[in-house]
């Protein structure tokens, strides 16, 4: 039987595989490049957060002249800072006031020193895990206040 041709022409199987192939490279450039994104976006949130924080803890020490215990005695000064943007509570530790064996538990950098000298505060960060010294895998990702508030930011950067 012959052929007639109408003029419609359809798409041949290598130009639909060809297609597909550069949909698949676009996306596996564009998804970890949003994925990066949504982490600097959620790194820069929780430092402004604690940068809130750090900000009532020393308004409370200048009103009252001693650290608060926990974060839930400033907790009516920090309206929507419950958690970091990954889900997790912030982690504060007052190691002025914290009497015997409040060492041990003070974060550390990575010659075993402590981080701060008046308290601690830090985001567990991404993976929501965290240890003592810094630069433990599980702490690496941690937003971190350090230096007594000299330095916030990544503790990998610390």
């Amino acid at each position: 039987m012959p052929r007639i041709n109408t003029g419609v022409r359809g798409f041949t199987l290598i130009e639909l595989m060809f297609s597909l192939i550069v949909v698949a490279v676009l996306g596996a450039i564009a998804v970890p490049t949003y994925i990066g994104y949504i982490d600097k976006a959620r790194n820069t949130a929780a430092i402004t957060d604690i940068l809130s924080i750090q900000s009532a803890i020393e308004r409370f020490y200048n009103d009252n002249y001693f650290y608060p215990a926990t974060l839930a005695v400033i907790s009516a000064s920090l309206p929507n800072i419950n958690t970091d943007p990954w889900g997790n509570a912030y982690v504060y530790l007052n190691i002025i006031n914290g009497g015997p064996g409040i060492m041990g538990q003070v974060r550390k950098d990575r010659s075993v020193n402590p981080i701060n000298s008046l308290y601690d505060l830090y985001s567990m960060g991404k993976d929501g895990d965290t240890k003592i010294q810094l630069d433990n895998k599980d702490s690496v990702d941690d937003i971190i206040l350090g230096r007594d508030g000299s330095f916030i930011g990544l503790a990998s950067d610390f």
